[in-house]
């Protein structure tokens, strides 16, 4: 017993909300109720005023805005905004309706407030009894001043971590959720419904995943498409940016940093012109199709569709990425290259290994195992790439007319035409949510079977 005593002394019961309930004193308990109200019994009052106002204002926001919001939550409005005709100044009057846009934010942003408060409430309960148990132990109870001493020593990551994470909060959380609410409205153009609105459940994603409809198959055809595409921007700047960098960094190879500034030249020109330019250079009548026909190798009155056929178009815009992406995947696996011990290509070299086995036993080994993460965000980033398909392409061409997508259309580039120019908000979410989940489970599973995450650290 004496054993468990001494271990109890030197590791004292946690200050949880749980212990405090259950162990703590009368003025702890009662801390639930009225916010620091244990601390201000145990000589910290100016913290224990501090909770007490959190709680106030929160009480006085709730009964003044917050209930009113949250009760129009589950209806998001029925006031309809109104023309009444006004005889006087002979012009048309409207009156002030609901907006179910803001009363789905402002339901969200309560939410979001309440759980800030919960919070509050918990470290107020903790708080008090961490100050009770002082107390009872003689311990000395710090004051406010002395709290806020700790802030830069013992509490540093308290202080440096709370902006962020309100400000995270703020401008990601907030906006994240309402977007996935979003995807269960009828939020759209569809029968006037940007100014009122009403839920949905589930009717978006089984109009969005029935390949019967136009819109269902626009879907399966742009996912089929952005998968395709993401493969061969990924794994064709992966294997040329590889052979380049293999190539300059040989021992052989002279001049090493005036062939790395010619490949890596075009990073220096924003991306966008770069796109830019190329897109004007490959119309009909622009640059590559003039010089053709120049030089007779396509008819006079001809031009290559490098736009207007969906196959040409599709191979395009791979071939353009590369031209734009490969420079980067040089940098990168110059690095990797530089890293690799020479002692392992030496010792291959006396073990009779010929540079194909070399390569396949020790360079792409090595090269995988560091940059798995590199691809990983790669192609995480060319399921989204926006700029290239939108600047290059725009998403055309449009083979059915019917169809609010293009033949190089990707699903982010689909999202931003159904929300922006079609005004389809509740199916652009859908789309958002969808591809969230597909690029956060692949990214996840495929990272969890690579060797960077099996053997971390055996290189």
């Amino acid at each position: 017993m004496k054993i468990f005593k001494k271990y109890a002394t030197e590791f004292p019961t946690p200050y949880t909300c749980m212990n405090a309930i259950r162990e703590g004193g009368l003025e702890t308990k009662l801390t639930m109720v009225l916010m620091g109200l244990g601390n201000f019994v145990h000589k910290q009052k100016i913290k224990g005023l501090l909770f007490l106002a959190i709680e106030v204002a929160y009480i006085v926001f709730m009964a003044v805005v917050g209930i009113g919001c949250l009760s129009q939550l589950g209806s998001l409005g029925s006031v309809p905004q109104q023309e009444v005709w006004d005889e006087a100044q002979q012009v048309y009057l409207y009156t002030k309706g609901d907006q179910s846009i803001l009363i789905l934010l402002y339901g969200i942003a309560v939410i979001l407030l309440t759980v800030f408060m919960v919070c509050a409430w918990r470290c107020s309960l903790k708080s008090a009894y961490k100050a009770e148990c002082l107390e009872k132990s003689g311990k000395h109870v710090n004051t406010f001043l002395e709290d806020l001493k700790t802030l830069t020593h013992e509490n540093l990551h308290r202080l440096l971590m709370t902006p962020p994470m309100i400000f995270i909060f703020a401008f990601t959380v907030l906006p994240l959720i309402f977007m996935i609410c979003m995807a269960f409205t009828n939020y759209s153009i569809i029968d006037n419904h940007l100014m009122l609105f009403d839920w949905v459940g589930l009717d978006n994603f089984v109009a969005l995943f029935d390949s019967s409809s136009i819109l269902g198959s626009t879907f399966w055809s742009v996912l089929g498409w952005t998968l395709v595409w993401a493969f061969f921007a990924t794994f064709t700047n992966y294997i040329f940016g590889m052979i380049l960098s293999i190539l300059i960094n040989r021992k052989d190879t002279k001049a090493k940093g005036f062939w790395r500034f010619c490949f890596v030249l075009s990073c220096a020109v924003p991306m966008f012109v770069s796109l830019l330019i190329m897109r004007t250079m490959l119309q009909p009548d622009g640059a590559v199709n003039v010089l053709l026909r120049n030089l007779g190798l396509i008819a006079q009155d001809a031009s290559l569709p490098f736009f207007t056929d969906p196959t040409w178009a599709r191979v395009t815009v791979i071939v353009v990425n590369i031209w734009v992406g490969v420079p980067y995947t040089l940098l990168q696996l110059t690095g990797v290259l530089q890293n690799i011990p020479a002692e392992l290509y030496e010792a291959a070299k006396v073990d009779g290994a010929n540079p194909i086995q070399t390569f396949f036993k020790i360079t792409l080994p090595y090269m995988l195992y560091v940059t798995t993460p590199y691809l990983i965000v790669t192609f995480t980033g060319n399921v989204n790439n926006f700029n290239v398909i939108y600047l290059l392409s725009g998403g055309d061409p449009v083979t059915n007319l019917s169809s609010t997508a293009g033949s190089t259309d990707l699903l982010v580039t689909w999202l931003y035409k159904l929300t922006v120019d079609k005004q389809y908000y509740n199916v652009g979410a859908v789309i958002g949510i969808f591809t969230f989940i597909i690029l956060a489970v692949g990214a996840l599973f495929t990272y969890h079977r690579s060797k960077s995450y099996k053997e971390e650290g055996g290189f």
